[in-house]
């Protein structure tokens, strides 16, 4: 009877040891579901844990945080960027980064760039012109011009036609009797003239006193006269391109000679032409020339 009481006083004691591990099992699992609070400064802790191992996790590459702190990665890449930076803008040429700090015209085109001597600085482009343009004269008119008696200049006056003796084969034969042997039909020696004549009057002048034929006709078109012929030697005598031309100082005026107003110590030559001036110094076309 006492051995039946030992066993089952056993068995309830296993049973309630089994029943008390039972119930700390379920007070366990209990817990487990349950939202643990842990103070601030742990919670700062565990979140830059976790910032941490998310950076590990992109590479490296870190955010500022939103106070405005750089993380010690950050801080080492930007000195990194820094330098790659200076050593781009040391490999660009110095014609580059001054065109781009310039902004001027140039730079709203794509892809140009103004050289370094001229960029940003003001470039006047001068063109010369040839001597004789500079110092040519303006064609005076006929009816403009004031004639002063009292004043009294000297210039130099000759006529010639010595192109005619290198082309007798285009010369007329009719003619041979008027044809200086020398070319020379007046000799260039200094006359006088007064203040606001042309080339004309001088040329009519000096003709009728030393009584050598000219011929001219008035040509309305150009408001001048045209020489026809002096000496009898006239136009198309010698070539379809022959004729009558002046020259002023070593240049041939492109108006008509009664449009040339005289200057102080001007030269003038007449010269007969074999072949539209070009045996005599002319240049140029004829687009521009004025009888």
């Amino acid at each position: 009877m006492k051995r039946m009481d030992k066993k089952t006083g056993g068995k309830r004691g296993l049973s309630a040891g089994l029943g008390l591990l039972a119930l700390l099992f379920a007070v366990l699992i209990g817990l487990s579901g349950c939202t643990i609070e842990f103070p601030d400064e742990v919670a700062d802790d565990a979140l830059l844990v976790q910032e941490t191992q998310d950076a590990g996790s992109t590479g490296g590459t870190t955010a500022p945080a939103a106070s405005g702190e750089t993380s010690p990665d950050a801080e080492g890449t930007q000195p990194e960027a820094q330098g790659a930076q200076e050593t781009q803008g040391t490999a660009e040429s110095p014609d580059t980064q001054e065109t781009a700090g310039q902004g001027g015209t140039d730079s709203g085109k794509a892809g140009s760039s103004a050289p370094s001597s001229t960029a940003g600085k003001s470039t006047t482009t001068t063109t010369s012109k040839p001597a004789a343009a500079a110092t040519t004269p303006k064609p005076v008119e006929p009816e403009d011009a004031e004639i002063d008696e009292d004043t009294r200049l000297t210039c130099t006056l000759s006529i010639r036609c010595d192109t005619i003796l290198d082309n007798m084969d285009l010369f007329n034969k009719d003619k041979l009797g008027v044809l200086p042997e020398d070319g020379v039909i007046y000799a260039e020696r200094t006359v006088t003239f007064y203040e606001g004549e042309s080339a004309f009057d001088v040329l009519l002048r000096e003709t009728k006193k030393n009584r050598i034929h000219m011929e001219f006709v008035r040509t309305p078109l150009y408001n001048s006269n045209y020489i026809e012929g002096i000496n009898n030697l006239y136009e198309m005598d010698c070539g379809e391109g022959s004729g009558w031309m002046y020259k002023v100082n070593g240049w041939f005026p492109n108006y008509g000679c009664s449009r040339y107003q005289l200057k102080q110590g001007d030269r003038i030559e007449w010269l007969y032409t074999c072949d539209l001036g070009y045996d005599i110094g002319r240049t140029g076309t004829w687009d521009d020339f004025q009888r």
